[in-house]
């Protein structure tokens, strides 16, 4: 039972933190670098996927190497450069 409310709360005073550096931002006129990383850091943390989950459990999710069956790609065999107009005598 206090899982959830620790979570929330951490949630809320995060929220509240980040609005309140947006607001600074846009209306104090000496807001300066805490605002703008606070700012920037919550709406990059907004770009993060969090409803992730393993491959192993995700509908649709391809076998691990399928592409690069597929591609005819193998690890086993080495990369083949040619030799040609490279003799350095």
């Amino acid at each position: 039972m206090a899982r959830p409310i620790v979570r929330w709360g951490v949630a809320l005073g995060a929220g509240v933190v980040w609005w309140w550096a947006v607001l600074r931002l846009a209306f104090a006129p000496g807001a300066g670098v805490l605002e703008g990383a606070v700012a920037a850091g919550g709406w990059g943390l907004s770009l993060l996927p969090v409803h992730c989950v393993p491959r192993a459990r995700a509908a649709g999710a391809l076998a691990v190497g399928r592409w690069r069956a597929a591609w005819g790609v193998t690890t086993a065999s080495p990369l083949r450069r040619s030799d040609a107009g490279s003799d350095p005598s």
